[in-house]
């Protein structure tokens, strides 16, 4: 493994902050942001439109789906490149041929961007909305039975997270694929906080849509992301946007035939530089440790963290034993609300957020945050409590 202190330097955004919003959008590394603005030069020098950048753009998306693919363990055909998780959401959600009648099962702690989705969905088509009580599940329970009890012979989607944006709690995606499957139930996940965390082996989780962006924990460019859809569903699945990136013939000016891989739901012209900046964090963070190594030390930093939040009198963490990720959420008994606290704190130097639902504080801890800057957020945060 790298040096952690070395690694650390190559974020200058980490310079002057103590930054804990890893879950919102992850700093760049030089080594991506170098990648960016040297491709941005080198299309200029080219000429943007050049017989020589269309072959550097084919590469580029190449490099880019093969790397993803890998650290998915998939197929690069079975990868979709997105511009965040809500444009991957929106391509399995509108692709499903829905009939009146149909339902879909929403987990209760799912985001905003998706919930509007399935709502114009259900609105569009009569569909049903049927919401599952995860929430509930955080510290006891069973998210397996309790998506179980609420599945009917009517429900042709699950819509869930694999990890909670706002509690931090991992689900078990494995054994609920199976149990949905069992009923022929198709799974769709929001990963905008597993990507770049978790471990992950796609084809043996089962799943069949995982939506993902690079912007968060891999600390790549906004703007690009991506879907993987599993070859069962791509096989009865149709793209609802369609452009010339997803046409492999063009045999009259009548006719085109759509590749029948993932390349099928990719419009047209994007940001390739950014694609680079992806690449590059992607292979900036490898050089530090593998997944799975990058996974253990996040989790012995957020069970840190945890630890010295939770040691504060005023304040009480959401789980009550350390989250298997790096999200730390928690309440504080205070007289300001939990708005004003984090407004005070950023003025300190410490970036944090609100979450409405369940209303509370999220720290993100990266496996690059320090045992010092916790510390310091905790002296940071309980003086702010005494000085109210």
């Amino acid at each position: 493994m790298a040096d952690l202190h070395a690694h650390r330097q190559q974020f200058p955004a980490l310079a002057h902050k103590n930054y804990f919003n890893y879950g919102g959008q992850g700093p760049l590394p030089q080594a991506s942001l170098s990648a960016i603005l040297d491709s941005y030069q080198q299309g200029e020098m080219q000429g943007p439109f050049s017989l020589a950048m269309g072959q550097w753009e084919n590469e580029v998306i190449r490099d880019l789906r093969q790397a993803i693919a890998t650290e998915l363990n998939a197929q690069p055909e079975n990868i979709v490149l997105t511009e965040n998780v809500t444009a991957g959401c929106n391509i399995a959600l509108w692709g499903i041929d829905w009939q009146a009648g149909d339902e879909i099962l929403l987990g209760d702690c799912e985001h905003p961007g998706i919930v509007g989705i399935v709502q114009e969905i259900a609105a569009r088509f009569a569909v049903k909305i049927r919401i599952c009580p995860l929430l509930d599940t955080l510290n006891a329970g069973d998210p397996v039975a309790a998506i179980a009890q609420q599945l009917t012979p009517q429900t042709r989607l699950l819509v869930i997270s694999h990890l909670f944006w706002n509690t931090g709690q991992v689900l078990p995606l494995k054994e609920i694929c199976a149990h949905c499957h069992q009923g022929n139930v198709q799974v769709l996940v929001d990963a905008a906080q597993s990507f770049g965390v978790l471990p992950l082996d796609l084809p043996d989780l089962g799943v069949d849509f995982y939506a993902f962006t690079g912007h968060k924990w891999w600390c790549g460019p906004a703007g690009v992301g991506g879907l993987y859809i599993s070859p069962g569903a791509i096989a009865q699945h149709r793209p609802t946007f369609i452009g010339w990136r997803g046409v492999t013939q063009w045999p009259s000016t009548t006719e085109v035939t759509l590749a029948p891989d993932g390349r099928r739901y990719e419009v047209a012209t994007s940001a390739y530089p950014l694609y680079v900046g992806l690449t590059a964090s992607m292979g900036f963070h490898q050089q530090w440790g593998t997944t799975a190594e990058r996974y253990r030390q996040i989790c012995e930093i957020s069970a840190y963290a945890w630890e010295k939040l939770n040691a504060i009198a005023q304040v009480q963490c959401l789980k009550t034993a350390p989250p298997a990720s790096g999200l730390v959420s928690f309440r504080v008994d205070a007289p300001q609300s939990h708005a004003e606290i984090v407004k005070q704190l950023e003025g300190q130097g410490f970036c944090l957020r609100t979450i409405r639902f369940p209303d509370c504080i999220r720290a993100c801890t990266h496996y690059f945050t320090t045992s010092a800057e916790i510390d310091q957020l905790a002296i940071a945060l309980k003086t702010c409590l005494e000085t109210a």
